[in-house]
């Protein structure tokens, strides 16, 4: 029996509602609304069910949080903005949101995040900033910010974010838990506030792979089967070392060792890999604009002429660049992606996973960020530096916690062959077990 069961729908989501209370001003800066009634309504339900020997599926009466993105019927998405208060409220719920509520998903809230979804920090000038949920005082990884700490602090037990270059991967490493970015084409991102086509995905995170793997399976639409046992001895992994391993945090760069050194303590077949022309050729080939500028650009075109000044000053210096690409460079990046899709697809044979650490620093004070743009840029690029690589290869990945590094928590990122998310889900497993 699954030890979440051990205790009801209902009680579970009450600890949860108490829980946001109880943390009064940061739980307001975790998330952005919370759905008590309705929540309530939903496990009881889920309870009868329960009792009745009737499920719907592997999140039934589990609690789950919504990105402050995904549309939610008759309330404004705001996706972390003031200038969106105002929107139209959604017609109906985004797709995923209908296929949590079909699979008896208790829908606790909507959680904070950073303005558009644009940066791996989590600062949210407009509704505060979630303190990290081992150190109030640090950030808490971006852009799906209160979606990590929520799991953390007990307020979800599955968190529903999205990851454009990071902002699922980050907030779960520095969160401790798990976070899992799918293939793109895996989930559906209908009523999902975009902030960029070519790269957004929508995925879990949640305190075991065993939950992310639950939650992958509602959010893809599929029936769920327990994933099959793997085994760490045997398993081929590459270490892509070079650029992705530059300016980490020593601490970090340890832990990163540890966790290596115990997967070949247990049987896997380490290599190190020298892809470094891949890991550098994203940057490489937007260097003069790059797609999620554009395209973020693109979507918010309206709110730039209207009201620029509304916006996060951070979030607006990101998106006013994307205004200039001319769409040749546009095109030669698109067509520069699938050209590099296929090279790296070609590397990769020999080996079921890569592994790398998901954020190569330790999370810096928020205060720290808050005083200087120089820092604050400096930080966003290296936190979103190692995840963002595998968005533009739209490789599944996995943040999985593996040790700690300085006290804190340290994220290891798993990459696999693209479509393998299963198999990532699985393997990942296998590791998480090692302990």
């Amino acid at each position: 029996m699954q030890h979440h069961r051990a205790r009801s729908s209902v009680e579970r989501t009450e600890r949860a509602l108490a829980a946001i209370e109880d943390a009064g001003d940061e739980g307001r800066r975790i998330f952005t609304r919370v759905y008590a009634a309705t929540a309530l309504q939903a496990a009881r339900a889920a309870d009868e069910r329960a009792a009745a020997g009737i499920t719907l599926g592997p999140l039934d009466g589990r609690i789950v949080s919504l990105k402050d993105l995904l549309d939610v019927a008759g309330e404004a998405t705001t996706a972390g903005s003031l200038a969106l208060q105002d929107a139209p409220p959604a017609p109906q719920d985004a797709a995923v949101v209908r296929r949590l509520r079909a699979g008896g998903a208790v829908l606790i809230g909507k959680t904070n995040m950073t303005e558009f979804a644009f940066s791996g920090i989590g600062i949210n000038p407009h509704y505060g900033t979630p303190g990290n949920a081992h150190d109030a005082t640090r950030i808490p990884g971006g852009s799906s910010s209160g979606a990590g700490v929520g799991v953390v602090r007990g307020m979800a037990e599955i968190a529903i974010g999205t990851d454009t270059g990071g902002s699922i991967r980050i907030p779960a490493a520095l969160a401790g838990i798990a976070g899992f970015k799918p293939t793109q084409a895996r989930v559906p991102r209908e009523g999902a506030l975009p902030l960029s086509t070519s790269l957004d995905t929508i995925g879990p995170l949640a305190a075991s792979v065993a939950d992310c793997a639950r939650a992958d399976a509602v959010l893809a639409g599929e029936p769920w089967e327990p994933l099959p046992k793997r085994r760490v001895a045997g398993l081929r992994i590459g270490v892509p070392r070079g650029w992705l391993l530059s300016e980490a945090d020593p601490l970090v760069l340890a832990a990163f060792e540890d966790a290596l050194s115990r997967l070949s303590g247990a049987g896997a077949r380490l290599s190190d890999l020298a892809l470094d022309a891949w890991m550098l050729a994203p940057a490489r080939v937007q260097q003069n604009g790059t797609l999620a500028a554009a395209e973020a650009a693109h979507t918010h075109r309206e709110l730039l002429e209207r009201a620029p000044g509304s916006l996060d000053p951070r979030v607006l210096a990101r998106i006013r660049p994307g205004q200039g690409i001319p769409a040749t460079h546009y095109i030669a990046v698109l067509e520069a992606r699938a050209r590099l899709q296929r090279e790296l697809d070609g590397q990769l044979q020999d080996v079921e996973l890569l592994a790398l650490p998901t954020v190569p620093i330790l999370p810096p004070r928020i205060d720290e960020l808050l005083g200087s743009d120089a820092a604050f840029m400096a930080a966003n690029a290296l936190v979103l530096r190692n995840p963002s690589v595998f968005n533009f290869y739209d490789l599944p990945a996995l943040s999985l916690p593996m040790g700690r590094a300085g006290g804190l928590p340290f994220g290891l990122m798993l990459v696999a062959r693209r479509g393998r998310d299963r198999e990532l889900l699985a393997l990942a497993a296998a590791i998480e077990a090692l302990g």
